[in-house]
C-alpha cells in the first residue's frame, strides 16, 4: 500500500513548513527482494527506484508545501541504485545553479565479495564551494557478525571512487586542497570531501552479552541507557575498528528493528525466529571541520509502516564555503607573485635533522613513533611529498605509516615535523616468524623541482609466541624471545628433531596452569574483560620465560583467548570444519573421524 511520506520527509520543517531544507537526501535498502534473480539480473531495481524517486519528488513539491512558490520547490540532482539499494539527492531550486561536478558510484560487497546484495551507493557533488558526499549502505547481517560489518564498511569506504575530471580537480586545488595536488589524480574518494554523510541499514546490533529477552523488555519500556552502552556500532567506533572519525547523534529513540511488518510491535510471533531489537538504521557524518556540522534532530518515523524496520531521519545545520571570487583571485595573484619571486631566485632546498631511523626493539601489538625535522634551507617555497618506490604503489611497507605525507615550507618558516610510526599486528608477526618479512624499509621524500631524499627505517622484532603456530612452538624448550628469527641461526642453535618436541606449547601449558590453580572458581571468567596492561605483561612473561605473577583471572583468560585466536594456523584446520552433512545419526562416527584426523599437537 502507498502510505504518505509526509511525516518521514516533512515533519522537521516546522509547524508551518517555514524551515524547508536546502538539500534532501533519501536512502533505501531492500527496495526489492534480495533473491538470486534480483542480485544477478537488473530485474526490478530500476522500476522500483523510479517509483520511489517519483513519490519523493511528488511529496517534496506538493502544493501545500511549495505554496505555488517555485523557490520552495525541489529538483532531483541524481540517483543511483544497486539491487535493493537506492540513494537520491534533491536540492531546493534557488541553489540549483550552484551545484557542480555531480558523480555517482556503487560498490558491491555481498556474495563473493562483489555482488550487490550488500554494499553501498554514493553521490558526490560540489555545493557552492564545499564538496559533499552521500553514501547509502547495507552491511552484513546477523548479531554475531560484527567483523563482517566492519569489513563491509572498510571495503565500501576504500573502493568508492569518483572520476570528477581535471576541471573539478583544479577547482578544489584552487580552493585549498593540497591532498588533491599530492595524489595527482582526477579521481577522488570518500575521504576527499569536506563533509561525508553515511546512512543506511548498517545492521549493527546489541552485543550478545545481553539476552534477547532483556533487549526486548528494555526496548518496549523505552529504557535505552544500557542498550546504548552495548550497541555494537558505538563499541566498534570507540575502539577504532570501524567508522573511524565519524560522528553520530545520541540514540534517543527506540531500536528500529525488528518489527512485525505493518505494525508497531516487535516481532515475537511463535512461528518467527525471535530476534533482539537493534538500532540497525543509522545516520553518521564525517567533517573536515567538525564545528561545521550541527545536528538539530535525530529521530525515527513511524510511517511509512510497511517494513520490519522503522525509518530514521535527521536534520543537520552545516556550514558551506562560498568563495568571493574577486577576493580569491586577488589573494591568488598575490601569492603567485610571491611564489614566482622565490622560484626565480634558486631551486628549493630542505634540511633533514636525520635520514636514518632505528626504532630498536618492537613488541607484538606495539606502536612506536619517531620524528624527523624538515627545514626549508633555500630561498624558495619547498613543496615536498613522499612517493612510492619504483614499481610499487604504497609509500611504505604495511607496518610503517608516515604523517604528514606532503606539505609546503616557506623560506624562514619554522621546521615541520614528520612522524614515522612502526606498528606490529598479528599479520605482520606471522610474516616475520615465517621469514617473509623484515623490519627494514626505505622511504622516498621528493622535493618538487628538487632532489629526492632517502630515509632508511629499521627495527628489531622482539619475538612473541602470539602469532606463531602451535607446531613450531612445541619445538622449543627455551622462551620464544631467545629463538632467532633467522632460520640458519635457529638451526645452528636449536635441535630441529621432531622427536624432541613437547606435547603442547609450553606457553599454553603455563597460562592454563595459572588459571587452573587460582581461577576455576572465578565468576564470569571469560565474559569480563581483563586489563590491557596486564594482558601485555602476561604476554611478556610467556615470551621471556619470566614467572607469571598474580594477575587478575580475567586478564589471564583474555591472554589465553588472544593466544589461541592469533595462532598463525588454527587448532582446528579449515579442512576439518563441520559441514552440513553432520546430523544426529552420524555425529558420533564423524566426531571419531575428526579426532583421528586432527594433527597430534592440535589433538593434545
Amino acid at each position: 500500500k502507498e502510505e504518505p511520506l509526509d511525516e518521514f520527509l516533512i515533519k522537521d520543517w516546522g509547524p508551518n513548513q517555514e524551515y524547508p531544507p536546502d538539500i534532501v537526501c533519501v536512502g533505501f535498502q531492500e527496495m526489492v527482494d534480495l533473491n538470486a534473480v534480483n542480485v544477478t539480473v537488473d530485474n526490478k531495481s530500476q522500476q522500483r527506484s523510479q517509483f520511489w524517486v517519483d513519490r519523493i519528488r511528488t511529496t517534496l513539491n506538493a502544493p501545500q508545501y511549495t505554496r505555488n512558490d517555485p523557490a520552495r520547490g525541489y529538483t532531483l540532482l541524481t540517483q543511483r541504485y544497486l539491487v535493493g539499494l537506492l540513494i537520491c539527492v534533491f536540492v531546493r531550486n534557488p541553489h540549483n545553479k550552484r551545484v557542480r561536478f555531480v558523480q555517482t558510484d556503487s560498490v558491491g560487497v555481498g556474495v563473493m565479495g562483489m555482488l550487490g546484495n550488500k554494499g553501498g551507493v554514493s553521490i558526490r557533488l560540489q555545493f557552492y564551494d564545499s564538496t559533499l558526499c552521500f553514501i547509502c549502505a547495507h552491511l552484513a547481517a546477523h548479531r554475531e557478525n560484527v567483523a563482517g560489518r566492519n569489513s563491509d564498511f572498510a571495503n565500501v569506504y576504500q573502493k568508492t571512487s569518483f572520476d570528477i575530471g581535471e576541471e573539478a580537480i583544479r577547482e578544489v586545488i584552487r580552493s585549498g586542497s593540497l591532498s588533491q595536488w599530492a595524489t595527482g589524480s582526477s579521481s577522488v574518494g570518500i575521504q576527499d570531501h569536506d563533509i561525508v554523510f553515511w546512512i543506511g541499514d548498517l545492521n549493527y546490533r546489541i552485543d550478545e552479552s545481553m539476552t534477547t529477552e532483556k533487549v526486548l523488555d528494555l526496548s518496549e519500556k523505552n529504557d535505552l541507557d544500557e542498550l546504548r552502552t552495548l550497541d555494537q556500532l558505538n563499541v566498534e567506533r570507540a575502539a577504532g575498528r570501524s567508522f573511524q572519525g565519524f560522528e553520530e547523534g545520541v540514540l534517543r529513540f527506540r531500536p528500529t528493528y525488528k518489527y512485525q511488518p505493518g505494525t508497531d510491535v516487535y516481532e515475537q510471533r511463535p512461528d518467527k525466529k525471535l530476534r533482539a531489537p537493534a538500532w540497525c538504521d543509522r545516520v553518521l557524518w564525517l567533517a573536515q571541520e567538525p564545528a561545521h556540522v550541527q545536528q538539530l534532530t535525530y529521530a525515527r518515523s513511524e510511517t511509512p509502516n510497511i517494513s520490519d524496520h522503522k525509518a530514521v531521519y535527521t536534520t543537520l545545520n552545516i556550514t558551506i564555503k562560498d568563495v568571493v571570487q574577486a577576493k580569491r583571485e586577488a589573494v591568488y595573484e598575490q601569492v603567485m607573485k610571491l611564489l614566482d619571486k622565490y622560484e626565480n631566485q634558486t631551486l628549493p632546498m630542505v634540511g633533514l635533522d636525520r635520514v636514518s631511523l632505528d626504532f630498536g626493539q618492537i613488541r607484538y601489538e606495539e606502536a612506536k613513533t619517531l620524528s624527523i625535522q624538515i627545514t626549508n634551507t633555500g630561498k624558495v617555497v619547498a613543496q615536498f611529498r613522499f612517493v612510492p618506490k619504483l614499481d610499487e604503489n604504497a609509500l611504505s611497507k604495511p607496518w610503517m605509516s608516515v604523517s604528514p605525507t606532503y606539505g609546503m615550507l616557506i623560506p624562514g618558516e619554522s621546521p615541520a615535523t614528520l612522524n614515522f610510526t612502526v606498528s606490529l599486528n598479528n599479520h605482520t608477526a606471522n610474516l616475520l616468524n615465517s621469514g617473509r618479512e623484515v623490519l627494514d624499509d626505505i622511504l622516498i621524500l621528493r622535493l618538487e623541482n628538487g632532489r629526492d631524499y632517502y630515509i632508511t627505517v629499521k627495527a628489531q622484532y622482539a619475538r612473541s609466541c602470539f602469532g606463531m603456530s602451535a607446531d613450531e612452538l612445541v619445538m622449543y624448550m627455551e622462551p620464544v624471545r631467545q629463538i632467532p628469527l633467522d632460520p640458519i641461526k635457529r638451526a645452528e642453535k636449536f635441535d630441529p628433531n621432531p622427536t624432541s618436541a613437547l606435547c603442547v606449547p609450553k606457553e599454553l601449558w603455563r597460562i592454563i596452569d595459572a588459571i587452573y590453580e587460582r581461577g576455576l572458581q572465578e565468576k564470569d571468567l571469560f565474559l569480563v574483560s581483563g586489563s590491557a596492561g596486564e594482558v601485555k605483561q602476561i604476554r611478556e612473561c610467556l615470551d621471556t620465560g619470566a614467572p607469571i605473577g598474580k594477575f587478575r583471572m580475567q586478564s589471564l583468560a583474555e591472554a589465553l583467548v588472544g593466544f589461541l585466536s592469533n595462532l598463525s594456523t588454527p587448532i582446528v584446520p579449515p579442512t576439518l570444519f563441520p559441514t552440513l552433512e553432520v546430523d544426529s545419526q552420524n555425529i558420533q562416527s564423524l566426531s571419531r573421524k575428526f579426532l583421528e584426523e586432527l594433527p597430534p599437537i592440535h589433538y593434545n
